[in-house]
């Protein structure tokens, strides 16, 4: 079930792209790049999104050293495979066309260079010719980006960049030399143009957008997206440069600051399901939107309450029905003798930690359990005792009897997400799903199942995904939130680097 899930996610993935391109300037300084859509063809469901550990590759933020190391230690892991949008540039004189990723979750421009010889990759997509073109400026220093689904590496080089009719001149770029691995032979875009912040721009690199701003090309520095997620329409949205289009939305922008200059990260509050809080966020949690990814990405513990309530399947974990069996009443005396909780999994001994941190703060990955930094402390017992704790209080406070926690807690166990990230729901159930709801600037911003739920493939044989996956990102960054095209596509977003901020309104 994993491996057939994981393909048709890919493949949804991969279902809108720019081909071709509608970019425009009109009488209000605005540049327009539309977004056009693509069906399915059966060569896009043939990749699962898996590294070559047979791990899932979902969007995996972390740190690149230490969790206490500054944002140049940050490095963007990607799937590229979950990316929808695509659009087309050019670089050099003359232009060189490549079909690129709009992405806010990274900072970066690379393409494939004429020099890369050795991956099959390369062959399948056009390769930057640094010899044809007259503005092409020498630079050297060689360069690498890693993802979850592999990697590329090279080295920077300087040309003119051409999106729509703006000329950015004297853009470092990457040239990449080594494309290892299935994701690019899979990939239907060529390279990616990041739009996020140069601090965690390999290199240091100058983004493409702060060119644009520098270089006067725009009347404003803000940008926005409004995606179409109507399937039944040829139009697949359209990225705005230099402002926002007011078509695109209903009402007022719901404004954030950002947080933490790197990705476009704010502050996010509590999440609800049916109106009902989680209890995990109601503290407060991060979050970034991300144009780069397909789905809405966020903590173990609340994905799986979420699936849980919206009826999605996952695979069964053993450990986690093992905590419950032997560690359940334990657990639930401690919480209910006012111990502390982000101390109790250390004391039953399935955790080593000076309970120091909040417990909802160091759930480990369920995608990354070989992460060096966990020094065999965060093991997969570990883990699961400290989501247990998380869960048990949410039930506590709701004055439910032990019965109907145990039951609850099992319940959860066989909602836990699959090794492929994915979970699937049942297509006829969507009336009777609940809605989620995130809070953001003290609004609340609603999903209702037709909104959360993807569908990959025609009648009669299609597949329901939810579109909630698990991500876990340890402090100090997390938890975090990762607002995808899931959200990005029913609220129109506006990210404006003047004034430092993010915007949500209702797209039109």
């Amino acid at each position: 079930m994993g491996t057939r899930y994981g393909a048709s996610l890919a493949a949804l993935c991969l279902l809108l792209f720019l081909s071709p391109l509608v970019f425009s300037v009109s009488n209000d300084g605005l540049v327009r790049v539309g977004i056009k859509k693509r069906k399915l063809d059966q060569t896009n469901q043939v990749f699962g999104g898996i590294d070559s550990n047979g791990v899932h590759s979902a969007r995996k933020y972390r740190l690149g050293g230490n969790v206490g190391d500054s944002d140049t230690d940050i490095i963007a892991l990607k799937n590229y495979l979950d990316a929808q949008y695509f659009g087309e540039i050019s670089i050099g004189s003359p232009p060189q066309k490549f079909t690129v990723i709009f992405d806010t979750g990274s900072s970066n421009l690379w393409v494939p260079s004429a020099k890369c010889h050795f991956s099959l990759a390369c062959y399948l997509h056009p390769k930057y010719k640094s010899s044809h073109s007259s503005t092409y400026k020498k630079n050297g220093t060689s360069a690498a980006i890693h993802y979850g689904t592999g990697s590329i590496s090279g080295y920077f080089s300087n040309d003119n960049v051409k999106v729509g009719d703006l000329v950015v001149k004297d853009q470092d770029f990457i040239e990449a030399t080594r494309e290892p691995g299935i994701t690019f032979l899979a990939a239907k875009f060529d390279g990616i143009l990041g739009l996020g912040f140069q601090e965690i721009s390999v290199g240091k690199a100058v983004p493409v957008w702060y060119n644009m701003v520098n270089q006067g090309l725009v009347k404003q520095s803000v940008f926005s997206f409004w995606f179409n997620r109507n399937a039944e329409e040829e139009e697949g949205g359209e990225l705005v440069f230099g402002g926002v289009d007011p078509k695109h939305f209903k009402g007022e922008h719901t404004y954030v600051p950002v947080t933490h200059k790197g990705y476009w990260q704010f502050d996010m509050g509590d999440v609800l399901v049916g109106g009902e809080t989680t209890g995990f966020c109601s503290g407060g949690c991060s979050a970034i939107a991300d144009s780069g990814t397909s789905l809405l990405a966020g903590p173990t513990t609340i994905i799986t309450q979420i699936n849980h309530a919206i009826g999605a399947s996952g695979v069964v974990s053993q450990e986690c029905k093992s905590v419950v069996s032997e560690y359940g009443k334990t657990i639930l005396d401690l919480l209910e003798s006012k111990a502390a909780p982000q101390q109790i999994c250390s004391q039953i001994n399935l955790c080593s930690r000076d309970g120091g941190r909040d417990v909802s703060m160091i759930i480990e990955s369920v995608v990354d359990k070989h992460n060096e930094a966990s020094n065999g402390v965060h093991d997969e017992m570990c883990r699961v005792c400290e989501m247990a704790v998380v869960w048990m209080q949410n039930q506590i406070r709701r004055n439910e009897t032990a019965d109907r926690i145990f039951d609850y807690m099992n319940k959860l166990c066989d909602r836990l997400p699959s090794p492929m990230g994915e979970s699937a729901v049942n297509c006829n159930s969507l009336a009777s799903m609940p809605n989620v709801s995130f809070t953001v600037g003290n609004k609340t911003f609603e999903l209702t199942p037709q909104q959360y739920v993807l569908k990959v493939g025609e009648a009669p044989v299609t597949q329901c995904i939810s579109g909630f996956t698990a991500l876990d990102v340890p402090p100090p960054r997390g938890p975090l939130w990762i607002l995808g095209d899931v959200f990005m596509g029913r609220y129109h977003t506006v990210f404006d680097s003047e004034k430092m901020r993010v915007g949500f309104a209702e797209a039109a």
